[in-house]
């Protein structure tokens, strides 16, 4: 007998996975960047700098980690959920370290400005979103139709966002930068910038010429301001490309890296635009085309070689037929010599 707790649920929703795939399940693409997450954008982003092979999954956003997050992986039949523990688990299990070359020191200046960047400036660039719903949905150019596949009236999508919007500032407020004056946020991104900008000065990443964790973390977030659609007001974006170029710099550097199929990617919000696409529609009836003459040749070769066989048969047994005959007359012949 089967009861409910028989019957669990599966421990991934990827059955038929591939051995040392990892499949990464986020938000969908927009028209700007690749994510609006910027944690999902640090996963997406050091999947491709570590040079792991993976896959997103088309989920149209209904899943969530156990943890009840976005992103999370999948590998190996195993869920693995929270963008940190993500890169430290996959590092750990394909020996993909991206801060190998760092000094104890410089671990230790990597975590503090990492946390900064996660624990501050995310929620400078949080609160003005949930201030802002309308600037946020032009800001990444966001079609609410095609990102939820409704095909229910904009402004009706448009006020469910809005409500979620308003939840989503209650977290903002909990988290204690929500009780600040815009004004007086805005000034702790200033502050939050100028100090990346001046780590990084004119080098290409922060280290140094190879990227790290740091460089994954600073991207990902960074991105998310630099580049909004212009045409949307958003002051600490101006104020940024005004004082902080190195950091406009950096953002495009790390994009040419780690995303050379950014535009296609952004243009056709294709989640999968580094893998292999199949052949086109066309490409593929003429590879079947192709395969159909291939295979009336060879039943052509076959009819040819039986009929070759068939001949060849009917040879052998005539000459057999003729042997007999003249064998036979021989006999006839002997037997009348004999006789006499």
């Amino acid at each position: 007998m089967t009861t409910e707790t028989d019957t669990k649920p599966p421990a991934v929703h990827k059955l038929d996975f591939e051995k040392d795939v990892v499949y990464l399940y986020q938000f969908t693409r927009t028209p700007v960047l690749p994510s609006l997450s910027p944690y999902c954008l640090k996963v997406e982003t050091w999947l491709r700098l570590a040079g792991l092979k993976y896959e997103n999954v088309d989920h149209k956003m209904k899943y969530k980690s156990k943890k009840g997050q976005l992103p999370f992986v999948e590998v190996n039949g195993e869920e693995v959920a929270d963008s940190a523990i993500i890169i430290k688990e996959l590092g750990q299990r394909y020996n993909q370290d991206l801060d190998a070359g760092l000094s104890a020191e410089q671990r230790n200046v990597a975590h503090a400005t990492i946390s900064m960047i996660e624990n501050h400036f995310a929620w400078v660039v949080k609160s003005w979103r949930t201030k802002n719903p309308a600037g946020m949905l032009g800001a990444y150019k966001m079609d609410l139709q095609q990102i939820t596949e409704k095909k229910w009236p904009k402004p009706v999508l448009e006020f469910i966002f809005k409500l979620k919007f308003r939840r989503a500032a209650k977290k903002v407020r909990a988290h204690g930068i929500g009780v600040h004056k815009p004004e007086e946020i805005e000034e702790f991104g200033h502050n939050d910038l100028m100090v990346l900008s001046d780590l990084l000065g004119d080098k290409p990443f922060f280290f140094g010429d190879s990227p790290t964790t740091l460089d994954v973390v600073a991207f990902a977030n960074l991105a998310q301001v630099a580049f909004m659609d212009k045409e949307v007001s958003y002051t600490l974006r101006d104020w940024m490309t005004e004082n902080c170029t190195n950091l406009v710099e950096f953002c495009n550097r790390v994009k040419e890296r780690a995303f050379p199929d950014w535009d296609d990617m952004c243009t056709n919000l294709d989640l999968n635009s580094h893998l292999p696409k199949p052949p086109p529609e066309e490409e593929k009836k003429e590879e079947e085309k192709k395969e159909e003459e291939k295979a009336k040749e060879e039943e052509k070769k076959d009819e040819k070689e039986k009929e070759k066989d068939d001949s060849e048969k009917e040879k052998a047994q005539k000459d057999e037929k003729e042997g007999e005959k003249e064998d036979n007359k021989k006999t006839e012949e002997k037997e009348k010599e004999e006789k006499k």
